[in-house]
């Protein structure tokens, strides 16, 4: 072989040697976010691609110039704070907290100084996220709903197509932050309110949910208002057969329940909710602060209805709240 061969041959393996190299270092530079989440990666996928969607929306692709650090509970609540403050070791440039209240609390707690972007379906004042949700002082912002007062707007339209259901059953989490005293509180005066007794039933396991269902038939309740929480909404599958095994009408708080086969659903666009997460997410990572960014307070609601599951009840929905509906399923 002769020398200039020689030399263009160990030019050509220093530079495949040192490309993999230059892709790693590269791979580095990329910002990294820090994903915590109270939920499995098999839960509610939909949520984390409308997060993404938003990223992408203001030019931020995984694996393309942004990286994601993934931290999921599994529903495991106590594994939160030790999550929150491996993503504060890791060194992340923005953290999001997702999946329920707990999240946002456990990343508060974790770092007073590493913008924190949240999704929380109770007023963030109220439970000291933000004392100023307009301009923020500290390293969070985010986006809320107010799941509690749609409790009493879903107990209203199930009253709508069920009105001969005297006993109303709400289904709730206790343990969750999102399920606190207000919607039990709310939803009593809105039953009041039309002539009916509610009666509450506490859920915090899948056999809570089966002894639950069993509880309201024997009490006789006509139909059922699920209030909003992260775990009854990973069960809802669960919840929505026994709904239909035990032919109760019932009003959910997503979308998903009623794509499950559920009756019908009242609520915010969670999905959407996500995808302003990631807007907010990418608008940090372009240099805004939290206070830049006023607290999102999500109110982008719809209503879905699906015929089928009324029919197998035998229920007629009117054809009024078909046209308020944002889809009808057929």
């Amino acid at each position: 072989m002769s020398d200039m061969i020689r030399r263009e041959f160990i030019t050509l393996l220093g530079g495949v040697a040192a490309w993999p190299l230059a892709a790693r270092a590269q791979q580095a530079a990329m910002p990294v976010i820090g994903w915590l989440n109270l939920l499995s990666p098999r839960d509610r996928p939909a949520l984390l691609e409308a997060f993404r969607q938003g990223l992408s929306d203001v030019g931020y692709v995984e694996g393309r110039n942004v990286a994601i650090e993934y931290r999921w509970a599994e529903y495991q609540a106590a594994r939160l704070a030790t999550m929150a403050a491996d993503l504060v070791n890791r060194r992340v440039e923005v953290i999001v907290a997702t999946g329920g209240n707990v999240s946002a609390l456990a990343a508060k707690a974790a770092t007073t100084t590493i913008p924190t972007v949240f999704t929380s379906g109770i007023d963030p004042e109220k439970t000291g996220l933000v004392t100023n949700p307009s301009r923020p002082e500290g390293n969070l912002t985010g986006i809320s709903w107010f799941s509690s007062q749609l409790t009493s707007k879903g107990l209203g339209l199930l009253h709508e197509l069920a009105p001969s259901a005297d006993r109303i059953a709400l289904l709730v989490n206790p343990s969750s932050p999102e399920a606190a005293s207000q919607p039990v509180v709310e939803a009593r005066a809105a039953a009041h309110a039309l002539g009916k007794t509610l009666l509450v039933f506490n859920a915090t396991t899948v056999g809570e949910i089966d002894a639950s269902f069993a509880s309201l038939m024997a009490q006789q309740a006509g139909a059922l208002v699920v209030h909003g929480d992260s775990f009854l909404s990973a069960r809802r599958h669960q919840i929505v057969a026994l709904a239909a095994r035990h032919a109760v009408p019932a009003i959910y708080f997503n979308r998903e329940f009623v794509e499950a086969g559920g009756l019908m659903s009242y609520g915010n666009n969670i999905a959407d909710a996500y995808r302003k997460a990631g807007v907010y997410t990418a608008r940090i990572l372009k240099g805004a602060k939290p206070a830049d960014l006023p607290v999102d307070r999500a109110s982008k609601f719809e209503l879905i209805i699906n015929l089928n599951a009324a029919k197998s009840l035998g229920l007629s929905v009117p054809n009024s709240m078909q046209l308020l509906a944002d889809e009808v399923i057929e």
